[in-house]
């Protein structure tokens, strides 16, 4: 009889000990991380499966560009003289052995007109913003100086000059490419490059009038290619001048060089920029002897992003995923401590499941909707749940008008936080602030001396 009692008042103070209420609130949180977990799993899954698919679309459509040029490229001989002795004269014999090297020289001037006319492609739940790019580049070749590498002018072959455009993405390219070079035009053509990242078009070798050899010879190019993500250009001039304007309205200007603060203009229709670099802004020189080195982390240009990314929202929401179960859990808990009722773990189980169904609403539904659109109603479906649950356990509709404006307050600051960047961590703090004193000040009510 008296172990019976032992039991029983045993039980009765696991039933009725907020310590082991609180370990038991504890212990579920802990459990529905996991479940947490594996919704940032499917979140960042569903984020690559995006991006295969926007790489796949670019692809055929054209990926991002980068283009750097007009270049002239002039061949020069190189003499090395090769000493062998000769036993039979006693003397040496000087043989003198010519290779081929080539110089590179930037435009003096080199001004590029670029119109970006965007649309959206999709593929099933998934878009990519794609472009197609009309510009006008022109600019003029000075005379190079071979003067500082102790080259011969003879040894110049000007008859064998050339001038090149490196870029990417030459399957984007929707025109002929013809060189105006002074008097005469030359066609591009495709030539084998040995650097990955970027393609060479080439003109075959030039007339002797239209090398810049005894004064400046100007040239125009017109380009109309295909593109996406990105368009960038490398300053090669003296003095690089680019203008850009598009329909797009969610710019990011990136690279070396941002543009100029007076002609930066964006709206809801589009945007204009433009850019000037000189020479004594770059780290490069004017001119290279040998090899033309890779210039692509000089660049400058603008990005066409869709500004929306839903599933990186998504993932934001779902880090404070914790936040909320143990948030819902503690007004639960305080509730419970309060008024007395018993609420069993498998209820709080129950309660914990729905809100982390929220996330796979939210990742379902924002695939085909807005992303405040699905906020809105994986939130209000979970509220609803939620706040008819706990009618249903606890028979009061106080306390289902208090779960329901305790939720809605909840996911109405989750929300802020997510749509913030730059005070996201200040009004976060302040609203955990704020909620830790309500928490405190409704503490007091709960009499902790039976715990």
């Amino acid at each position: 009889m008296e172990n019976q009692k032992t039991k029983k008042s045993f039980g009765q103070w696991i039933k009725t000990s907020l310590t082991m209420r609180m370990l038991m609130v504890g212990i579920l949180v802990l459990v529905l991380l996991i479940p947490l977990a594996y919704i940032k799993d499917l979140i960042k899954e569903r984020s690559y499966r995006q991006e295969e698919v926007i790489n796949e679309i670019n692809q055929k459509w054209g990926n991002e560009v980068l283009l750097y040029g007009p270049i002239l490229k002039v061949p020069y001989q190189v003499h090395t003289i090769k000493r062998t002795w000769n036993e039979k004269t006693k003397t040496h014999f000087k043989e003198d052995i010519i290779t081929i090297a080539h110089a590179y020289f930037f435009p003096n001037t080199l001004d590029i007109n670029a119109n970006i006319e965007s649309k959206t492609l999709g593929r099933s739940i998934y878009q990519s913003v794609v472009y197609t790019a009309d510009m006008k580049i022109s600019g003029g070749f000075d005379i190079p100086n071979f003067d500082d590498q102790d080259i011969n002018k003879n040894d110049v072959l000007w008859d064998k000059a050339t001038v090149l455009i490196n870029a990417t993405n030459l399957k984007g390219i929707q025109n002929n490419l013809e060189l105006k070079l002074g008097a005469d035009t030359y066609p591009l053509r495709a030539k084998y490059n040995e650097n990955a990242y970027t393609n060479t078009v080439e003109t075959k070798f030039l007339k002797e009038h239209a090398t810049p050899k005894s004064g400046t010879v100007p040239f125009h190019l017109e380009l109309q290619i295909n593109g996406s993500k990105q368009l960038r250009f490398v300053p090669v001039g003296r003095e690089t001048n680019v203008t850009m304007t598009s329909d797009w309205a969610s710019p990011s200007f990136n690279g070396e060089y941002l543009p100029n603060i007076d002609t930066k203009e964006i709206t809801s229709d589009g945007f204009k920029a433009a850019w000037q670099v000189l020479e004594m802004n770059r780290t490069f020189s004017q001119e290279f002897f040998g090899s033309l080195p890779e210039l692509s982390s000089s660049a400058f240009g603008v990005a066409l992003l869709i500004p929306v990314d839903e599933y990186q929202k998504s993932e934001r929401a779902a880090k404070y995923g914790y936040l909320v179960i143990a948030l819902t859990f503690l007004v639960f808990f305080l509730i419970q401590s309060i008024s007395k009722v018993d609420i069993h773990p498998f209820q709080y189980l129950m309660i914990g499941i729905a809100l982390t169904m929220f996330y796979t609403l939210l990742i379902s539904i924002s695939e085909h909707s807005s992303f405040l659109s699905a906020y809105s109603i994986a939130g209000i479906a979970v509220i609803t749940l939620i706040t008819l649950y706990t009618k249903a356990i606890l028979r009061s509709y106080t306390f289902m008008g208090f779960i329901a404006g305790s939720l809605t307050a909840l996911y109405t600051f989750i929300f802020v936080i997510i749509q913030l960047e730059n005070y996201a961590l200040l009004v976060g703090s302040i609203g955990l602030f704020i909620i830790l004193g309500i928490v405190m000040m409704v503490s007091k009510k709960i009499d902790w001396n039976n715990s």
